[in-house]
Formats: C-alpha cells, structure tokens, sequence
C-alpha cells in the first residue's frame, strides 16, 4: 500500500508522516509539484533519516541521490516527454497512466504503475473516471509492471480494486482529507492486509 503527500501543506504533515511509516507504510510519494526544489529538500530534510529509503520523488529528481533516495516517480506527461531513461540504472522508476491502453504500452523499466481515477476522486473535484476501468483491466497485457490503483481510494473499495485486477492500491484523499489519517491509514492496511493473507 502506497500513500501519496497531499500537494499542499498539511497541519503537523511531518508528524503524520513519521506516524504512518511507525505503523508499516513502506512508500511514501512525495507528491509537492508547487514546491522549489529548496522546499522540497526541507520538507524531505524534516522526515527521519531511517525512512528515506521509503520515498520517492516525483519532482526535483536531481535532489534524490543526495537524500540517499533511490526511487522517482514520472507523471504521464514527464514520461512521454522523455525519451532516455538509461541515466537512471540505479533508481526504481514508476509513472502514472490514465487508461490501460496507455499501461499496456509502458516499457519493462518500471515496477508499477499508478492508473488513476478508478473511484471518483476523494481530494481532486470532478476527478472521476470516464471509463468503467474494471471491465477494461479484462485488456490488461502488461504483467512487467504492477497495476496500481489511484483515485477515490478508501477503506470500502480496496478489496473491490484488488480483487478486480489491481496488483495495489495508493491512498491519497482519505488519508489527508481525514480528521484522523493514523486510524483511516490502519483500517486501509488491515484490508489490504487480510487480502494478500
């Protein structure tokens, strides 16, 4: 199970964030795409040293290696810009997709894949999928790559996604639109949890 940083501030975000990783997450998005890429080495600078293996970036990918972070993430329109990623042996890469179409086609070089909006979206207005995505995932052909499910995730949907084709599900929404993020996080891991039993 993956969490993604709402893309603004949060109230005590560093806090709820050495929290979570306290009760088992193992990826942390680092999702600020307003942020400098000064802002960003602070906010990473904040979180404790032990847990920056479990990051990764999607933005001001030349700052990782100085954090000790070998993981970035491309949105789809980084990933369709760029067209070398042999520079980057040493990082596991993953990307966003909006459609299977769009999954299928990825290259073997990243470990998954976010495929948003599956549910509507929880913390983005009027984010909600075009497509029924789960009788598309019956076209899936790309096994390389973990499917990821994104958008409008919470703890009544997950075994919907999962056993409906989703290899896992990234919460964003209803961990940071949450009066109490810890217990949401819990209850979504627990699920998750039971599932892969």
């Amino acid at each position: 199970m993956i969490v993604i940083t709402n893309p603004s501030s949060v109230k005590n975000e560093i806090s709820i964030i050495d929290s979570l990783f306290e009760e088992g997450l193992s990826l942390l998005h680092i999702r600020k795409p307003d942020f400098s890429e000064v802002q960003t080495a602070k906010f990473i600078h904040q979180i404790k040293q032990k847990y920056r293996r479990n990051l990764v970036l999607h933005n001001h990918h030349e700052i990782a290696a100085d954090f000790g972070i070998n993981r970035i993430h491309f949105s789809e329109t980084e990933r369709k810009k760029r067209i070398d990623f042999s520079g980057l042996s040493g990082f596991v890469l993953s990307t966003s997709t909006h459609s299977i179409q769009d999954f299928n086609a990825l290259e073997n070089i990243f470990e998954y894949a976010f495929l948003s909006p599956v549910f509507t979206s929880i913390s983005k207005e009027n984010y909600a999928p075009k497509t029924e995505l789960f009788e598309n995932l019956a076209k899936r052909e790309n096994f390389n790559t973990n499917l990821v499910a994104l958008g409008g995730i919470h703890s009544d949907n997950i075994e919907k996604s999962l056993q409906n084709g989703f290899d896992d599900v990234a919460l964003l929404g209803t961990i940071w639109n949450s009066p109490n993020s810890i217990k949401n996080f819990k209850l979504c891991q627990k699920i998750v949890l039971s599932l892969s039993a």
